[in-house]
């Protein structure tokens, strides 16, 4: 492992990362922003949670209300079929960190529509690629008044979406 590396790089080859076998939900703000650089919107799609688990939001209403259709699907970006996410590239997000979805820039911090913990941090990340001594929101450059900003603008976006009960019929065109 090249220690001179970016984390990030390291963990995109570590295949078990944040980027890696999940199912990445999206604004349709976020939709919007990667849609525009992309130049396509074909990059996600509506689908039911693999873990049944993630729907358990009863620390989070707003969040149960606001990212599941009323079939229990939600918004998120497609995978390759090794299930990593469409953006994942050798060197980590192919998106600028500006038009990465924003659950995506959150990431690793934890957080509720309350905002964000200041005291943990999401599982899964794999500290055992940093170097000894290191720390992970360091490495990775992560400061808590930008996760306060995301965190606003996520669930500015979140209130911005239609509410289950409303959200009965597939969005097409954002």
């Amino acid at each position: 492992m090249d220690q001179d590396e970016f984390l990030c790089a390291r963990c995109a080859r570590h295949t078990k990362t944040c980027c890696q076998g999940t199912e990445i939900y999206t604004t349709s703000g976020d939709v919007k922003r990667i849609a525009e650089h992309v130049g396509t919107s074909d990059f996600y799609e509506f689908r039911l949670p693999d873990d049944p688990v993630y729907a358990d939001q009863d620390d989070d209403p707003l969040w149960k209300t606001r990212v599941f259709r009323a079939d229990g699907s939600r918004r998120v970006l497609k995978q390759q079929a090794n299930r990593d996410c469409t953006f994942l590239g050798t060197q980590g997000c192919s998106l600028p960190l500006e038009v990465r979805p924003l659950i995506c820039r959150l990431y690793p911090f934890d957080y509720t529509e309350a905002g964000v913990f200041d005291d943990k941090l999401a599982k899964g990340c794999p500290v055992e690629l940093l170097r000894p001594g290191q720390d992970l929101l360091t490495t990775l450059d992560m400061h808590k008044a930008d996760a306060d900003r995301w965190h606003k603008q996520l669930y500015d976006e979140l209130r911005c979406e239609p509410t289950n009960a409303r959200y009965a019929e597939p969005v097409d065109q954002l």
